[in-house]
């Protein structure tokens, strides 16, 4: 029994040698002392842990700036177009408004501007053109209707807008056609406007219930206007066409020079 002891003994030494190299051995304490490395080194490696997640983390500033940076050019932009569609000094008309051109057949020419249809006139003026003038005009070709105003050197006088001059210089087709002279939309200047609010664009005759200077017709002719504002002291009104095609038979340039 004692030498089977023995021999198990010396079995189990020899068993070991072959498993268990020299090398191996050497290198064994350094795989087992691994996890238990010092305290020192694990918050060495804590530290090198945090540095790499904060440098991985850098984008997202940055993309907060670019966000915050892409906001704020929009709303540039948003309000450069608001700007640029509606001006402080537009008033009450926006880029598109309502013409109307009425009168007589043998009275003048009244001519009015209208944010909707239905708004009251932001510009109203009359012409000393004989609207019989203007049909005619109108029927040979494109019609250029320009309004000039005197600038005040009065510094009170800056803060009138374009649209509320009293008196203006007017040119049809670079002739000279006598004054123009804005008015207030009173009941019968609205009655007309009133009667033809139906009517989107078009042009024809309306039987008066007052008749004037022994005629009892009113011409008119109603479109849709694109304003566009070059300054505090000029703008343009140009008829706009339903097919797009060509110049606008109408264009009225408001001018203070």
């Amino acid at each position: 029994m004692a030498k089977a002891s023995q021999d198990t003994s010396k079995i189990h030494f020899h068993w070991t040698k072959k498993v268990g190299t020299e090398d191996d051995d050497v290198e064994q304490p350094s795989t087992f002392k691994q996890p238990n490395s010092n305290p020192s080194d694990q918050q060495d490696k804590k530290h090198e842990n945090i540095k790499v997640k904060t440098h991985v983390g850098v984008p997202t500033p940055r993309k907060k700036l670019q966000a915050v940076a892409i906001a704020r050019l929009r709303a540039v932009l948003t309000a450069f177009g608001k700007n640029r569609s509606n001006p402080p000094f537009g008033g009450l008309l926006g880029p598109r408004v309502v013409g109307t051109l009425f009168g007589s057949r043998r009275g003048h020419v009244h001519f009015a501007f209208q944010k909707e249809p239905n708004s009251p006139p932001a510009f109203l003026v009359e012409l000393a053109t004989p609207i019989s003038v203007l049909v005619r005009e109108m029927a040979s070709g494109l019609v250029r209707i320009a309004l000039e105003c005197d600038k005040k050197d009065n510094e009170e006088k800056k803060a009138v807008r374009l649209l509320e001059e009293p008196v203006w210089r007017t040119y049809c087709n670079g002739k000279k056609c006598g004054f123009a002279t804005r008015r207030d939309c009173g009941p019968k200047e609205w009655k007309i406007l009133k009667a033809v609010e139906p009517i989107s664009m078009g042009a024809g005759v309306l039987p008066l219930t007052e008749p004037e200077a022994g005629d009892g017709e009113l011409m008119y002719m109603r479109a849709k206007f694109e304003r566009i504002i070059g300054s505090r002291d000029s703008e343009a009104f140009y008829m706009m066409n339903p097919d797009s095609k060509g110049a606008p038979e109408l264009s009225i340039y408001l001018l203070r020079v």
